[in-house]
């Protein structure tokens, strides 16, 4: 063959690849409300960038006639490109080819776009869309799992990587995006679980649909699976560029900054009156910290679970910062068994990826009830603490209201390495609150007193003056600061620049043993 009939084929097959599954499947795909592999990539990429390897390589298989069954690509799109002019690597599975069941070709395929983006220090993007293990490769199908599982875990920490759910993902699948820093669902077409309702009803006798047992919503607000839930594939892709816009190409590099017109020294009178005279009437912590932040812009993340704690990304002067705040709105900002897994996480990914923490505290205690208690308050409450206590990045509180027992020493206290604590004239550093700790240590004089409510009214004022307030903490070092309100965001800017060359570490170790 002449290099022009040779050109002409080349061309042919790669428009063969194109089309996956060809043409009915394309539709068949659409008809659902869903994207093809490679038009996600395309709308999810810088225009133009994409670049495509191994659109040539088929399945081995023989068995149940997939010997005269292949198709070019095998299931699934791999290459690079750009996001907002920054390289990333990604993997898209082409459902319209075996369902995008993944089989040995198809494994080592996304095995191999991961192991670039681990040797380029760049983030990889999985866009998940698949029927699960190609039955007729059996075993070879397990082990490319599994291979998957080892590249995710090695990746873990080095390279952010993000997982985006835009069909099935079922069985032994589903440990892959687990095992991601971000997993991004989209309402109405993504469904996890481990076992499907079909096998649920037939063991447990229990009837339920997709949707409700591993939709974007369960999986948002139950079981904390999913970070994010989009409304459709666009806002999904718009969530993992916003995302990618906070966070460093790799754990050797810093987080990109912004330049912002939002001046650094802007003070907001509002936040002055934000916290309510009485201890116990709520206020909205969000409120806070989109009024300290640039441009009032919060990416916030887990938004629907465990919304007791607060976590998310934003930048202050242009720096980027990951916030864990507690919500009086909610459980009155009580740290219960799922936000202290919620927020150790976060922490151990900022942490590991060089992003500073800010911490607004304002919380009365761990969730007391027996519920917590044999649900493992005690194993779970103690990531958060051994989060914090591990994290070397650049580590600020405010201190905003209660800070009570030892909630207070975990929420990023001076005594586990945080670098500066500052409070509003609103804080209260105590062992517990002034009500519970008079009825405890006046329990006797109380019962023996003519009029006990009287007494229990002035002993809690005694109380209040002589413990609840940032003073007798700020006289012993412990607080760093007492600020106006209205002056937060310059103050934690200021810190920010005096600590963006900090330099702290751990004891050497192959790691430590989190209690998980």
């Amino acid at each position: 063959m002449g290099i022009n009939e040779l050109i002409d084929d080349l061309r042919k097959r790669k428009e063969e690849a194109r089309l996956g599954g060809g043409a009915k499947a394309i539709e068949a795909q659409h008809s659902k409300g869903k994207l093809t592999a490679r038009e996600r990539l395309e709308r999810l990429l810088d225009e133009g960038s994409f670049r495509e390897i191994d659109v040539f390589v088929t399945h081995r298989a023989t068995e149940f006639g997939m010997a005269e069954r292949k198709y070019l690509g095998d299931g699934v799109v791999t290459g690079w490109g750009t996001i907002n002019g920054r390289q990333v690597f990604v993997f898209a599975q082409d459902f319209t080819v075996f369902g995008g069941s993944l089989g040995e070709a198809h494994a080592a395929k996304i095995c191999k776009v991961m192991d670039m983006a681990m040797k380029n220090g760049a983030p990889i993007i999985g866009l998940n869309d698949s029927g699960g293990a190609r039955i007729q490769e059996g075993v070879m199908s397990l082990a490319g799992y599994a291979e998957i599982f080892l590249r995710n875990t090695l990746a873990s920490g080095l390279i952010p990587q993000i997982s985006a759910i835009m069909g099935p993902c079922a069985g032994g699948a589903v440990y892959s995006p687990a095992i991601t820093d971000f997993i991004i669902m989209v309402r109405g077409i993504s469904h996890m679980f481990i076992t499907g309702p079909q096998v649920i009803k037939a063991v447990t006798r229990e009837e339920v649909t997709f949707e409700e047992l591993g939709g974007a919503d369960v999986h948002a607000t139950k079981s904390g699976v999913a970070h994010f839930v989009a409304d459709n594939e666009d806002h999904c892709f718009q969530i993992i560029r916003s995302l990618l816009s906070y966070i460093p190409q790799n754990n050797m590099e810093d987080p990109p900054f912004v330049p912002t017109d939002d001046d650094p020294n802007r003070q907001d009178p509002e936040l002055d009156g934000i916290v309510p005279e009485s201890p116990t009437k709520p206020y909205d912590i969000k409120e806070v910290i989109r009024r300290v932040v640039d441009k009032g812009e919060f990416l916030e993340v887990h938004a629907s679970y465990a919304p007791n704690i607060v976590v998310g990304f934003a930048r202050l002067g242009g720096y980027s910062v990951g916030i864990v705040a507690n919500q009086p709105k909610v459980l009155a900002g009580a740290i219960d068994i799922d936000a202290s897994v919620k927020a150790a996480r976060f922490v151990r990914f900022c942490d590991a990826f060089n992003i500073p923490l800010v911490v607004f505290e304002d919380v009365p205690g761990y969730l007391p009830g027996v519920a917590q208690e044999h649900g493992g308050i005690i194993r779970h409450g103690a990531k958060l603490l051994y989060a914090f206590c591990e994290a070397t990045v650049p580590r600020i509180t405010v201190i905003t209201r209660k800070a009570y027992g030892g909630a207070y020493c975990v929420m990023n206290s001076r005594h586990i390495r945080g670098d500066l604590v500052l409070a509003w004239p609103t804080a209260e550093i105590a062992v517990m609150g002034p009500e519970g700790a008079v009825n405890i240590v006046f329990r006797k004089e109380l019962e023996q007193a003519s009029d006990p409510e009287a007494l229990r009214e002035k002993l809690i004022e005694e109380y209040r003056a002589k413990f609840a307030n940032p003073y007798v903490a700020a006289s012993r070092g412990f607080i760093d600061d007492v600020i106006e309100p209205h002056e937060t965001r310059p103050r934690l800017i200021e810190a920010l620049k005096a600590l963006q060359n900090k330099r702290d570490t751990n004891p050497p170790k192959k790691h430590g043993n989190i209690p998980l």
